[in-house]
């Protein structure tokens, strides 16, 4: 027994099978130990490894604050791996399980981010996650005007507003290039309304008062045409809706 400790011992002290011999000095049945074997597996990016392990922390040791603990890591291992749904709904659940822990507005920055990174890169595609991703950022900044994560989460936020701004810009293009007014119109009101000071102000207006034009609403395009020569005076958008005014 003593020959073979000395020779485990020569195999560590020689540089081979590191982790192997740091996880051989960690006992696995204390929920310290379990958590630093799981801890390592993390740090080798050895994922699979490091949340079956941090689960088995959760579920030995579930009265210990290694148990919380682990319940965030499995989260950010996910988070890691760019496994972005799954790492939702593990910081949805720990958000649940723990409102009141110190890091909350880590854990609801990491939140929103998750739904954030699992957005389109292109905004013909489903955005459905949006209007998801902006309420659990626009939480964090509520809840937590002083975090260090508020700057990045604003940002993030505001791309994500614009976003489904561009969306609905699109939406409303596709119908008024086909010369489907009725529907053109009812887009571009809701741009306006719903996403001002975007950059996107003048087409809508513009876009509102043809469209309206076009289906016989004349109030309406008088009344959008008002604002669109107060707000974009000398506008190349101006200059088209006059086209259609005369």
């Amino acid at each position: 027994m003593l020959k073979t400790l000395r020779v485990m011992t020569l195999i560590c002290a020689a540089g081979f099978l590191m982790s192997g011999c740091s996880t051989m000095e960690r006992n696995a049945d204390t929920p310290e130990g379990a958590f630093a074997i799981a801890e390592e597996f993390d740090k080798s990016e050895r994922y699979e490894e490091a949340i079956r392990r941090y689960t088995e922390v959760k579920n030995k040791f579930p009265y210990s604050n290694f148990a919380t603990k682990a319940e965030l890591a499995v989260a950010d291992v996910y988070y890691k791996q760019e496994s972005y749904a799954e790492a939702q709904v593990a910081y949805q659940m720990f958000k649940e399980l723990h409102p009141t822990v110190p890091n909350s507005d880590y854990v609801q920055f990491r939140l929103g981010v998750s739904y954030f990174n699992q957005l389109p890169s292109t905004i013909d595609r489903d955005l459905s996650l949006a209007n998801d991703t902006i309420l659990n950022l626009s939480d964090l900044i509520r809840k937590y005007p002083n975090s260090e994560y508020v700057k990045e989460a604003s940002e993030k936020r505001s791309a994500t507003i614009k976003m489904l701004a561009e969306k609905e810009d699109y939406i409303g293009n596709f119908y008024f290039i086909r010369e489907i007014y009725g529907s053109a119109l009812k887009r571009y009101e809701g741009l306006y309304s719903n996403y001002k000071n975007l950059g996107l102000d003048a087409r809508a207006l513009s876009r509102i008062v043809i469209s309206a034009r076009k289906i016989g609403d004349d109030p309406k395009a008088n009344r959008y045409m008002a604002i669109l020569e107060k707000d974009f005076p000398g506008s190349s958008e101006l200059k088209q809706a006059e086209k259609e005014m005369k």
